[in-house]
């Protein structure tokens, strides 16, 4: 039996939970600061969220409508499980459904490998966002 589910959802529906697991991810353990954090597109984007079989949210991705994948974060204790991967597979799939020709993302630098892993690749030198190392990545569908 698996551990989590994906769900799209809107910012407007699910607002508080999708807040919840990004102010913990990106504000309190990466340190990103608030006003970074927070923009207008989240109204707009799609979102996805991973819920485990209770039905608490421990993921959570944002795609907005030119392909670009970002927000994404799983709460520390349940990555290693795939949550991920999952949110990134329900991410691509979005994008196709959209007839989007390509997906585009901003990547730190640690995570690179697990992008590339699912045929994303590198198209930009290292710069800082939020004073952590990123590369844009691209993936052609």
């Amino acid at each position: 039996m698996q551990e989590f589910y994906i769900k799209q959802v809107s910012w407007a529906t699910h607002e508080a939970q999708l807040r919840l697991i990004r102010e913990q991810v990106f504000i309190l353990e990466q340190q990103v600061p608030v006003a970074l954090e927070w923009d207008a597109h989240d109204r707009d984007a799609w979102h996805l969220l991973a819920f485990n079989q209770s039905g608490a949210t421990i993921g959570c991705a944002r795609i907005l409508s030119n392909g670009s994948i970002g927000r994404m974060a799983v709460l520390q204790e349940k990555r290693g499980i795939g949550i991920g991967m999952a949110l990134l597979n329900a991410a691509m799939k979005l994008c196709k459904q959209q007839q989007l020709k390509e997906a585009t993302l901003s990547a730190q630098t640690h995570a690179t490998s697990f992008y590339e892993q699912a045929g994303f690749v590198i198209v930009s030198d290292v710069y800082l966002d939020a004073s952590i190392p990123h590369v844009d990545m691209l993936l052609k569908f």
